[in-house]
């Protein structure tokens, strides 16, 4: 039993990740809805990414604090939101401009409104103030990453002052609570090591059941839509992330084959947030700084959406395919603002993708209920739109990295991952 364990240790993450989801795919097909036995599995998975995100963003956060100058952390702000807005805007343009080609709403009808309902979208001032907790152990509790995000950093600056103060005594204090959440932070990765050995059987569990309940019936009556989604996120991932790597000179071919364990984990997961540990480790392996990815992706994972961006362009044009609304150059260019700013602004927040989608139908002057004949094909299209928000998160950190190795101040990064922890 112990050589076999051994054994399955040393196969690659990726090896085995791939084959409890082609394991999962055969099991949904051949036994239909009877594979949501099987559904727990996954649930436990998730559940174990979920627990360990929590403290994983707040210890990392703290920790890149500490070891950042307020210079430094400011400097990187002020490249990677703009990046995030740029990018969010293309995003939303492609799904446009696709939709407009394919045309995925021709053919189909108002969709019933029974049993379902849009969320109600926070406004902007609700958004900006629920950042701030009122309880932090609430906070945490629920799994406010905005909240969580805000109180890391507001500690980590603290620990920081302290351990730059006149007093012996304070920078003492300040230098013990720097260690215990380095500790606390090679803990909670040890952890994670843990939880990535079961990452087959949860992959397995997942997609069994979404296999054995969705099937491919859905994806034949929305197939043109899927396909857009689908094209978009093509376009997106292999043509404008590439650019922007070349632009900025980093290797694109070994920077895709570096990340692919975060981007195949986000493409299962459908989940940012709980795709969040592999990213980290593999923008590690991708040789990009500690300082700059433990910034940038926990953030990232909360605010930078380009494949919701995307959902939204192809929504809107699915929509007004199927009422017979022809858009406007200025009703376009309304949604492109308004999508770009509706995936940054929902982010995190329940519900964030029918959000999202009924705030631009609405600008667009668009019926909400068609939001809801989208719902049968979530399952199939999340899996993309993931998978693109989670690279535009890494791509952002590469090339802020790649520009911050200009500063004098920059340090190398350590990309080689000690024997113990390391994942092949």
């Amino acid at each position: 039993m112990i050589r076999l364990w051994n054994w399955y240790k040393q196969k690659s993450f990726i090896l085995k990740i791939t084959s409890g989801f082609i394991l999962g795919v055969i099991v949904g097909l051949l036994f239909g809805p009877a594979a949501g036995v099987l559904a727990p599995f996954g649930t436990l998975f998730l559940n174990l990414l979920k627990m360990i995100v929590v403290p994983l963003i707040l210890l990392t956060l703290i920790v890149s604090v500490n070891n950042s100058n307020p210079k430094e952390l400011g400097r990187i702000g002020g490249k990677i939101f703009p990046y995030y807005l740029l990018t969010t805007a293309i995003a939303v343009l492609l799904g446009i401009w696709i939709a407009k080609l394919i045309k995925p709403g021709i053919g189909l009808s108002m969709p019933s409104t029974d049993n379902f309902e849009v969320p109600d979208a926070p406004s902007t001032i609700e958004v900006l103030m629920n950042i701030v907790p009122t309880n932090i152990f609430q906070s945490l509790a629920n799994g406010d990453i905005l909240s969580i995000v805000f109180l890391a950093l507001i500690v980590g600056f603290s620990i920081s002052l302290m351990r730059h103060s006149k007093e012996q005594g304070m920078r003492e204090k300040g230098d013990l609570l720097l260690n215990l959440s380095e500790a606390g932070s090679e803990v909670t990765f040890r952890i994670l090591n843990g939880v990535l050995q079961y990452a087959p059987i949860g992959v397995l569990g997942i997609t069994a059941n979404s296999i054995g309940n969705q099937g491919f019936d859905t994806l034949q009556s929305l197939g043109k839509y899927v396909l857009a989604s689908y094209a978009g996120v093509a376009v997106q991932m292999f043509i404008v992330f590439p650019l922007i790597l070349l632009i900025f000179k980093v290797p694109v071919l070994r920077f895709f084959k570096n990340v692919r364990e975060a981007l195949f984990t986000a493409f299962v997961t459908c989940s940012s947030l709980g795709t969040l540990p592999v990213t980290l480790r593999t923008a590690k392996k991708a040789g990009i700084s500690d300082r700059v990815a433990n910034f940038t992706l926990p953030v990232g994972a909360t605010v930078n959406m380009n494949g919701s961006a995307i959902h939204f362009g192809v929504g809107v044009i699915f929509a007004a395919d199927i009422v017979g609304y022809d858009l406007t150059i200025g009703t376009i260019i309304a949604i492109i603002l308004t999508g770009t700013l509706a995936a940054v602004g929902t982010a995190g927040v329940p519900g964030a993708g029918l959000i999202g989608m009924s705030i631009v139908f609405t600008q667009a002057g668009l019926p909400i209920e068609i939001v809801g004949l989208t719902a049968g094909v979530n399952v199939i299209t999340d899996m993309v739109f993931t998978t693109c928000n989670v690279t535009g998160d890494i791509v952002g950190a590469a090339v802020v990295d790649q520009s911050e190795k200009k500063h004098h101040d920059y340090q190398a990064p350590v990309t080689e991952i000690p024997a113990k922890t390391a994942t092949k």
